[in-house]
């Protein structure tokens, strides 16, 4: 056996074990913070998903119309329900078109046929913004980009809606 032993004096075991314990603590006190925070972050996003608007497809006709419905949005640990509306219409390819109300300049809510001295435009009544039917904004107003886009699929002769997207990636 060795001669030399380590001794350790009661000042050091004290130090180490009071160490020991106070981070043993510390950690039981920050692990729910850190879980708290970086759980919301690693959640799979249930974000993208189609939703029955209850319009069917034979309803929609080429004069726009405002649809609402409502949607689950989850928020961290808190789930809301959350309103939305859409302009449906049929170009004149028999496509389904599916607008954004929201205005690309400020946020507010455009309206189709909107004020009278524009038929078959949408108009934004805050900064007089106007667009084409076919969503683009017209040149000299307000808005400097066109409508969203809403995904959209029919499933069973119904339409479902999704997420907006801009109009230039959709």
């Amino acid at each position: 056996m060795s001669e030399k032993k380590q001794q350790v004096s009661r000042r050091q075991f004290l130090n180490y074990t009071l160490t020991g314990v106070g981070g043993f603590m510390a950690a039981g006190m920050l692990m729910p913070m850190v879980r708290m925070a970086v759980d919301p972050v690693l959640k799979e996003s249930e974000h993208g998903g189609l939703t029955n608007v209850s319009l069917a497809v034979e309803d929609i006709t080429t004069e726009p119309q405002r649809i609402d419905w409502k949607i689950e949005q989850v928020d961290g640990w808190y789930e809301s329900e959350v309103s939305r509306s859409a302009w449906v219409f049929r170009d004149e390819n028999d496509e389904i078109q599916a607008f954004s109300p929201i205005c690309k300049h400020l946020g507010c809510v455009v309206s189709w046929e909107g004020n009278e001295s524009y038929p078959n435009e949408f108009f934004c009544p805050c900064h007089n913004g106007r667009y084409y039917k076919n969503g683009e904004n017209v040149p000299g107003t307000p808005p400097l980009a066109p409508l969203d886009v809403y995904e959209h699929e029919v499933r069973d002769g119904m339409l479902f809606l999704g997420d907006a997207i801009p109009k230039g990636e959709a």
